[in-house]
């Protein structure tokens, strides 16, 4: 391989890491009794030019696991009615098999050593899903379990917000409130907004990084 086309790969991008965007929606805040609800992922690549872009979407509700504590609250503010058999709810391992199975194939496509998660308050996320996977008996979870990409941090930094509605605005892309809070709806943008801010960086030279001459 080239050396710019081993600088344009996903694997040189960041140090291996496979970067996939998640978000959830739960009944609470605690991820170890609290419900997860809802969960979409989207995969990342990049063209031949290095530009970084979404790639594939996985999308499921999901069921409560046994035992779950379902705040009022939580279910007020995301508008999901865990007992609508409308929702197509699946289990917790049904929705993480699957997701796992297309990020290690994302992994293994690419070069890359490992997943790593990226997110809106990633932590959160992140919590949720390991919590989730723990339960479900998923034990090749393809994550780091603590490194993560955060675009609330990385928006702070680059475009002076924090909240995802006006981080994307702040970068010129549109974001209906409407559809805010759905798991879907919230990954994309999400995914949208990651990609700008990377893609930001190399536009203002930022990367590749400068080669240093030898003496």
């Amino acid at each position: 391989m080239s050396e710019s086309n081993e600088l344009n790969a996903l694997s040189s991008r960041f140090r291996g890491f496979y970067p996939v965007v998640i978000d959830v929606e739960t009944a609470g805040f605690d991820a170890k009794t609290n419900a997860l609800l809802e969960i979409a992922a989207v995969t990342l690549k990049m063209d031949e030019h290095g530009w970084l872009e979404k790639d594939e979407t996985l999308h499921f509700h999901v069921e409560p696991f046994e035992g779950s504590v379902l705040q009022p609250e939580a279910l007020a503010f995301n508008g999901i009615d865990p007992s609508d058999p409308l929702r197509g709810a699946v289990s917790e391992y049904d929705a993480l098999h699957a997701i796992f199975k297309l990020v290690r194939k994302g992994i293994k496509d690419n070069d890359c050593n490992r997943a790593i998660m990226v997110a809106h308050n990633a932590t959160f996320d992140l919590n949720f899903t390991n919590a989730a996977a723990e339960r479900a008996g998923l034990k090749r979870n393809p994550f780091h379990p603590f490194v993560t990409f955060d675009t609330a941090a990385l928006s702070g930094l680059v475009l002076g917000q924090t909240v995802l509605a006006k981080a994307c605005a702040a970068a010129g892309m549109a974001f209906d409130n409407t559809q805010a809070h759905s798991a879907l709806y919230d990954t994309v943008q999400t995914a949208d907004l990651f990609c700008e801010l990377v893609n930001r960086w190399k536009r203002l030279g930022g990367w590749p990084l400068p080669v240093a001459e030898e003496s």
